[in-house]
């Protein structure tokens, strides 16, 4: 095992969005400086970072220049390309590995993984033509979901396909891409776990979480998700699993369908901080954000137990004009991200409500 990187060392962040800038905040706490990557300047991240590279993710000229005046890379959002993960690894330690950022990218990647670790998924086929689709619909029944392979994040780039829907429209919605159909789910509950994993093996996950979208973007997380105590337990364990087989460093997302019948399903993995565990900064022992700093700086990983029950309701569009009341609140904890514009769907912020702890 490599030894810790010590504080005053220098992390650099790859993206520049709100979790970049809440892991800068949490790396601060712990005495790093953090150095971001990012294309568009003024981003969340810089605004509260010691440094900024402001440059395309391929260029490589700028990669190796960031790579040199950090001591650890790490990344804020998978959509990094692949080329800039393998330029950066083999400079500096990048946690989570290529490897892990290479199958969250990609959602049948995704699916094959963890049909492969025995992780049960919804049903799904590749869907590369409009007849690939037909016959792909014949297999899983309707409704399905369709979904572009790559990118695509709060409901972008995926068609419900119901009884009534024309197929050819909803595969237009993949502009050429590579696609996915799944079967649908008949889910009770939306959940998921986040789990730090360090190099060492240990693993520390917070609670299973219930996640309430609107309009397919997270609107509130509920901590803990009321489930029974088994069933979490199955949830947890599930996402553990799947963090010891992707051998990460770092901290990932596992987002969950809990079926009608009690079943656990995995949807999607991100590997970095998530927004269903925004709860954890203001409920936890340590948030999820300096645990992921712990993990890839090589720390001992912190206690994720949580000294509050808790519901996290994100800020978004105008929303945001809420604050002041939200700082009247008591039982409130606000965190904006800095953006200067509130935009339609866009998260400016969230807060997070505590209450006493129930079990």
């Amino acid at each position: 095992m490599t030894r810790p990187i010590p504080p005053g060392s220098t992390i650099g962040i790859l993206g520049g969005g709100q979790l970049g800038r809440m892991l800068a905040l949490a790396a601060a706490q712990l005495g790093y400086r953090t150095h971001v990557f990012v294309p568009d300047a003024d981003s969340p991240t810089s605004q509260v970072a010691a440094a900024a590279t402001v440059a395309r993710y391929d260029d490589l000229d700028a990669l190796t220049r960031f790579a040199a005046a950090v001591d650890v890379v790490t990344y804020e959002f998978e959509n990094v390309p692949a080329a800039t993960a393998e330029h950066l690894a083999a400079l500096k330690p990048l946690h989570p590995s290529p490897r892990v950022l290479a199958i969250a990218q990609d959602r049948l990647a995704e699916k094959r993984f963890l049909n492969g670790i025995g992780v049960p998924t919804a049903p799904f086929r590749p869907v590369s033509t409009p007849a690939e689709l037909d016959a792909a619909l014949v297999e899983l029944g309707r409704p399905a979901v369709l979904k572009t392979v790559r990118l695509g994040y709060d409901g972008k780039g995926q068609a419900m396909i119901r009884a009534d829907s024309d197929p050819a429209a909803a595969f237009a919605v993949l502009r050429g891409a590579e696609g996915i159909l799944e079967g649908f789910v008949d889910f009770r509950m939306e959940a998921s776990v986040v789990v730090a994993r360090a190099e060492s093996g240990e693993t520390a996950p917070f609670v299973p979480v219930e996640n309430r979208h609107v309009h397919h973007i997270l609107d509130t997380t509920i901590a803990p998700a009321d489930i029974p105590p088994a069933l979490a337990e199955e949830a947890v364990e599930t996402a553990r699993r799947i963090a010891r087989a992707l051998d990460l460093v770092g901290l990932i997302g596992v987002e969950m369908f809990v079926t009608r019948d009690d079943r656990i399903l995995v949807n999607e993995l991100a590997p970095r901080p998530h927004n269903s565990g925004h709860w954890t900064m203001d409920a936890c022992r340590t948030s999820q954000f300096e645990q992921h700093v712990r993990a890839v700086c090589g720390l001992p990983l912190g206690s994720p137990e949580r000294h509050s029950d808790a519901v996290m309701k994100n800020l978004i569009g105008d929303e945001v004009d809420g604050w002041l009341e939200a700082l009247a609140d008591p039982t409130a904890k606000l965190h904006l991200y800095g953006k200067a514009e509130a935009r339609p769907g866009r998260k400016m912020g969230h807060v997070n409500r505590l209450y006493p702890r129930k079990g």
